[in-house]
């Protein structure tokens, strides 16, 4: 493990020399031809690269997948505990509640060891954990599918509880990096890959579903041979998920080998430290004065975009609940194979997270309606009204209030993702104006916590929709 940590922190041997730039003339030209965007004073900023606006944009996506994963693959996990009505009705919630819960108590104790956080050792840290999870998962559509469904519910839960630790280090390892680097662009990458990561896992179940076609949840098989046949699916499903955190895993160690100085430079209490470019002071104690935010200045001074950005995930854990229970309204008997069941909650699922792509696009562009944090909040508390929407749905095949696959794909799911994407990403990257320069690592965390309180919250809420 040091070696890993070597490589992510991004240290070298000790040179003679005491200090070396961290880019060259030549380095930034060979980058960019426009190191600093027109749109932004070439201050303290890192000079701007498109392959690290893309790498970062893959770890956003990373940073998701295999949550993502657990919320599209719901008709898969709905095939292994047929015969168990409880799990049937509130396995998602449960695996939600598991999740944020984990989320929470592990952001929270990262979020109050600031003094000597690495940060990306703690991103390489979760993309092994996913990397891992993932892989037994995969393992677990080929062998043991004749266990019970609580057998398997204790199993799912178990690898929900590891893969939320994981989560919870991504987030606040990679918040504090890239605060810490002065580029709202680069957040904006960040953000744009975790919608890209509901995106396409989405899709690829959806594709996997249609190649290899389990059988309906109404058929006589049982839960053992329905797994069986919708083994291959997920198979594929979960490998995917392997291959992103390793391929995340190998980009971040050029990206940390080119920032580590800068993000893992450290700060004394008094500001006064003096470090070299590889993050360790004169005697080689790497982060050892790092200077700590206490938790109550950063809510006095993100009070608002915390507040927002919990609210947005409270109203946002509505949506997986009501999307895995929201059918066509096309009877499956004579319903295409895209609006049977197993492919159309993937469906949905992929119209949110396309809503929520745009809508952090949207927020990217110049001049998107308002750069003010209250008014986001504002915002954010209107938003809530869209939850009941989900009602007038096909909620358990039982009828739909207003009988439209069209009203509910785009004017339900793509509306709520849309404006829950355009508003995240908004705040986000204003929120790091709100603390001074010394303070942005540990701002980046302490929003990353709020995530996590809004999810938890979300999350219990949850499951009064379970019920309904």
């Amino acid at each position: 493990m040091d070696f890993l940590r070597n490589k992510t922190n991004g240290r070298q041997p000790p040179r003679t020399a005491e200090y070396a730039p961290l880019t060259t003339d030549d380095d930034v030209h060979a980058e960019s031809e426009t190191p600093y965007a027109p749109d932004e004073p070439a201050d303290d900023r890192v000079p701007f690269s498109w392959f690290e606006y893309g790498t970062l944009t893959f770890l956003g996506m990373a940073m998701l997948w295999a949550w993502n994963m657990f919320l599209a693959a719901a008709p898969y996990f709905s095939s292994r505990f047929k015969g168990d009505g409880w799990i049937e009705t509130n396995y998602q919630s449960a695996i939600m509640t598991a999740s944020t819960i984990t989320s929470l108590a592990i952001a929270y104790v990262l979020a109050r060891m600031q003094k000597s956080a690495s940060y990306p050792y703690r991103i390489a840290v979760a993309l092994l954990i996913n990397a891992f999870v993932c892989f037994i998962l995969m393992i677990s559509t080929t062998i043991f599918l004749n266990v019970s469904p609580r057998s398997y519910f204790a199993f799912l839960l178990l690898m929900v509880v590891s893969t939320s630790t994981a989560t919870a280090f991504m987030q606040n390892g990679i918040f504090s990096f890239v605060a810490s680097l002065n580029r709202p662009k680069y957040m904006q990458g960040l953000v744009n890959g975790q919608a890209i990561a509901g995106i396409l896992p989405a899709l690829a179940n959806i594709v996997t579903v249609l190649l290899f076609p389990p059988p309906t949840v109404d058929s006589d098989y049982t839960p053992a041979e329905r797994a069986a046949k919708g083994q291959t699916a997920a198979f594929v499903y979960f490998f995917t998920a392997v291959a992103v955190s390793v391929a995340g895993l190998f980009l971040l160690i050029p990206l940390v080998r080119r920032h580590g100085g800068t993000v893992n430079r450290v700060i004394s209490p008094d500001n006064s430290g003096v470090v070299d470019d590889a993050g360790s002071d004169a005697d080689g104690d790497a982060f050892k004065t790092r200077k700590v935010v206490p938790m109550g200045v950063l809510l006095k001074k993100l009070f608002w975009p915390s507040s927002s950005i919990a609210l947005i995930f409270v109203a946002t854990m509505f949506f997986p609940v009501f999307t895995a229970r929201i059918l066509s309204v096309v009877s499956p008997e004579i319903a295409s194979p895209l609006f049977r069941p197993y492919a159309f909650i993937p469906l949905a699922f992929f119209f949110w997270n396309l809503g929520d792509l745009l809508g952090r696009i949207i927020a990217s562009s110049a001049g998107s309606f308002t750069n003010s944090i209250f008014v986001l909040f504002i915002l954010t508390a209107l938003r809530v009204g869209q939850v009941p929407l989900y009602l007038l749905c096909n909620i358990d095949g039982l009828g739909a209030v207003i009988s439209s696959d069209f009203f509910y794909l785009v004017v339900v799911q793509l509306f709520f993702g849309l404006t829950g994407g355009w508003i995240f990403s908004k705040v986000m990257t204003l929120a790091p104006e709100s603390v001074d320069k010394s303070e942005r690592e540990a701002a980046g965390s302490f929003l990353g916590l709020a995530i996590m309180v809004g999810l938890l919250i979300g999350s219990l809420l949850s499951f009064m929709a379970s019920n309904v």
